[in-house]
């Protein structure tokens, strides 16, 4: 919780939904998320006395965000960070995001 809440923070303003695993199924989280009225999309734990239900139609796109970072991971200077710099770091995300892109949008 003490890295998620400055973080959280960081985003609330911009988000409606916040998409996550059951890791993040804690009542102090939880708690974080509905003081910024943001709805939380966590699948409850199995060892919860009373489950909170959750959007199964919007969780279902946190797979998608997985597997586009898995594909972003492909490329050896993003998933080890070599920048050095936040901006030079973000424009090479961005790069290997449009050469993923490009093949969807390109006609052949």
């Amino acid at each position: 919780m003490h890295g998620f809440a400055p973080l959280f923070r960081m985003i609330s303003d911009k988000i409606e939904a916040f998409l996550a695993d059951r890791g993040y199924d804690a009542d102090a989280i939880r708690e974080e998320i509905a003081k910024a009225h943001v709805e939380a999309v966590i699948p409850a734990k199995s060892n919860r006395r009373d489950p909170i239900p959750h959007d199964r139609v919007k969780y279902k796109w946190r797979n998608l965000v997985e597997r586009l970072f898995n594909k972003l991971k492909n490329w050896r200077r993003v998933a080890t960070r070599y920048d050095k710099t936040r901006e030079s770091y973000l424009g090479f995300v961005a790069l290997a995001s449009i050469k993923l892109w490009i093949p969807f949008v390109h006609e052949t």
